[in-house]
């Protein structure tokens, strides 16, 4: 009982840690809810990102990247693009991450071994994780983030408009594609052992 409970006043106490700092911030320092959000959003991302890849539960890895992605989706709301906000709710919540649960359930595999094969890639995923960090790192010094309202001023509704009248067709094709690929892969995780191949 114990051992289930540490945990959850762990992340109650970092819960209080964050929404006190957001406080502070707001009436502290005189930052707008703009920035405070910014900022539980953004504690809410990383955490829910080291949930995904340390909890040994698959089914609790996939719910904490739902929230991964909610967290994402607040922040492009906060920084103005409510159309990215949009798609990275219904792509990546409604349809990836509910996928993949599916998938999950239907292979009916919960917990992951011991030692996982990733986990001794260790030193290669290190590397890897610093050469992004730093060419992200260059790319944000080389941006000219003075014209950056120019280039991203497009409304959802002219973007949709473009959609829905001149890419309709591939809009639908991809949406039975997507259809046939949830139905083969049902159809696929239920076939009897001993039935047709």
């Amino acid at each position: 009982m114990l051992g289930k409970l540490i945990p959850i006043v762990l992340a109650f106490a970092v819960m209080g840690a964050v929404f006190s700092i957001a406080a502070i911030m707001i009436v502290a320092l005189g930052q707008d809810w703009g920035d405070a959000l910014f900022f539980i959003f953004g504690a809410v991302l990383i955490g829910s990102a080291l949930l995904v890849v340390t909890l040994r539960d698959i089914i609790r890895c996939g719910l904490a990247m739902i929230v991964c992605f909610g967290a994402l989706a607040g922040i492009y709301v906060i920084i103005g693009s409510p159309l990215i906000a949009a798609a990275q709710v219904i792509v990546y919540i409604g349809a990836i991450s509910v996928l993949i649960l599916f998938a999950i359930m239907l292979t009916q595999t919960k917990d992951a071994p011991a030692r996982l094969v990733f986990q001794t890639q260790a030193v290669p995923a290190a590397i890897a994780a610093v050469i992004i960090a730093v060419l992200i790192a260059l790319a944000v010094a080389a941006t000219d983030w003075g014209a950056l309202e120019a280039r991203v001023a497009v409304t959802a509704r002219a973007l949709a408009t473009v959609l829905f009248d001149g890419y309709v067709l591939p809009f639908e094709v991809v949406s039975v594609l997507l259809l046939a690929a949830v139905i083969g892969g049902v159809f696929l995780a239920k076939r009897e052992p001993g039935g047709p191949s």
